[in-house]
């Protein structure tokens, strides 16, 4: 199947959600009312990512995708050491020391060579587009390929190296900013990116950010988009693998507003505003090095429940979300777009 025939058979596309959140089961639950479910590799070892593809095929799922970061240059060790004695409140805090800033590649070669094997229906990227023998041997293995694009030159390249598809991310978007450069990242909202997009490549554009409901997603298929991409609608499900105080987070009404940050990996990310991001807007440009120093005091602020110390990620639609299973957000979401003129 094309990616054009299997968007069109489920416009509805569950996010890769690294960190936690899109586990096997949301993919499974997704997929099997009729969406499209994804996976992400994002932090997770070969090992790891195999056994998530395994589960899913053993839940009987044949449509599916996995997301892959794409390896970013390595920045100036000096930028993220600068970073370092600033955490230092939040490690007597939280009784743990920053991680080092650690540069790695989010182990690429083994994840391109697992999911070569593994012919998933599609492999979506984030952060970049690889190279064209990349593309070439996932499509040659039978997988579908979408890169991730924020400005209608990334969309532009992203085709000329053989992508068939790619997904608009607009400045709603919740998690990280999928900007090939994150230090000229073009932030502009969904409605005026997406049109662009569908304007300037020929291949299938799958439209992303602050989507949240039925009318949502007929709106940006109304705007020439052969899919819709939701995240954020996902987190609060049961399926979803996201801690209980960020999916608590995303219904309280302490937390007000969402701001991009870099203030927990160095690369800027859409999520909730609290005490850690308010407190550290300096963080510089330096992922995935920033992410490998707070990540051990993200981990101790999750253990102790503590949302305030915790990456939060989340759309500016957040508080639509809801704790209904998966199935059923889809259901809705179906009913909702054909009740507003779409096909779904």
């Amino acid at each position: 199947m094309t990616l054009v025939e299997l968007l069109r058979a489920r416009p509805i596309v569950q996010a890769p959600m690294a960190g936690g959140a899109s586990t096997p089961e949301l993919v499974a639950a997704v997929s099997g009312a009729g969406g499209l479910g994804f996976l992400a590799a994002g932090y997770l070892s070969p090992a790891a990512l195999a056994e998530r593809v395994r589960a899913v095929r053993e839940a009987g799922v044949t449509a599916f995708g996995v997301n892959v970061f794409v390896p970013q240059p390595t920045t100036s060790p000096d930028a993220a050491a600068s970073y370092r004695p600033l955490l230092q409140g939040e490690a007597e805090r939280y009784g743990t020391p920053p991680g080092a800033p650690v540069h790695d590649d989010d182990a690429w070669a083994a994840k391109i060579d697992l999911l070569t094997e593994a012919a998933v229906p599609v492999v979506s990227f984030t952060f970049g587009c690889p190279d064209d023998d990349v593309l070439d041997r996932l499509r040659a293995a039978g997988s579908a390929t979408v890169v991730t694009v924020t400005t209608v030159a990334e969309a532009g390249e992203a085709v000329a190296r053989g992508a068939d598809g790619v997904c608009a991310q607009g400045v709603e978007a919740g998690g990280h900013r999928a900007a090939f450069d994150p230090a000229l990242s073009a932030d502009r909202p969904l409605r005026e990116l997406l049109p662009d997009v569908v304007a300037a490549v020929d291949v299938p554009v799958i439209a992303t950010g602050g989507i949240m409901d039925g009318a949502d997603v007929a709106r940006v298929l109304s705007s020439g988009a052969a899919a819709a991409q939701l995240g954020t609608a996902f987190l609060r499900c049961p399926e979803s693998g996201a801690h209980p105080a960020h999916k608590a987070a995303l219904a309280d009404p302490a937390f007000t507003e969402t701001t991009l940050t870099r203030a927990f990996t160095g690369r800027p990310a859409r999520g909730l505003v609290n005490r850690f991001v308010a407190e550290h807007p300096e963080a510089p440009h330096a992922y995935p090095e920033v992410h490998h120093m707070t990540r051990p005091l993200r981990a101790a602020a999750a253990s102790a429940g503590d949302p305030h110390g915790m990456a939060l990620w989340a759309g500016t639609g957040f508080r639509r979300a809801t704790d209904a299973p998966a199935a059923e957000v889809v259901a809705r979401l179906r009913r909702e777009a054909a009740g507003a003129g779409a096909r779904v």
